[in-house]
Order: structure tokens, then C-alpha cells, then sequence
């Protein structure tokens, strides 16, 4: 039986909506954040909590070429 792969379509909006906290990039939507920049916290490992999953996710987006899906929940 293959695993169930739940996804939270809030997590889309999030990377939108939430700004960085801390940083370089104090006040920047996570969706605008630099692929360079989530690389490193990706290798010296993303921050706890939901902050670090949105970063993840993020990572994920990017690494997969997958940024205009954003670029279209941001203009509705």
C-alpha cells in the first residue's frame, strides 16, 4: 500500500503571505526569497516550526522550477 501524501493548499498562500522575520531578507515574502539563500539554509538546516517548513517548501519550489505556480496566486 503506498504512502498517503497529505498537503496543506494554506502552505501556497503562506509563501505569499509571510514576510522573513530575521535576516538579509527582514520583511521579504518567503515566495521572493533567493534560491542562494535558501540552498544555504538548506545545507545548515532550516529554522523550527512553521517558519522552516514555508523555507523548505520553498527550497522545494525553486529546485523544481516550479515559481510561475506563485507568480499566477499572487496576481488573484
Amino acid at each position: 500500500m503506498g504512502e498517503e501524501i497529505l498537503f496543506d493548499s494554506k502552505i501556497l498562500l503562506d509563501l505569499i503571505k509571510v514576510k522573513m522575520p530575521f535576516g538579509r531578507y527582514k520583511g521579504q515574502a518567503i515566495y521572493r526569497l533567493p534560491e542562494a539563500y535558501l540552498v544555504w539554509f538548506k545545507q545548515k538546516g532550516f529554522p523550527p516550526g512553521k517558519l522552516g517548513l514555508l523555507m523548505a517548501t520553498m527550497y522545494e519550489i525553486k529546485l523544481n522550477g516550479l515559481e510561475y505556480l506563485l507568480e499566477k496566486l499572487n496576481r488573484s
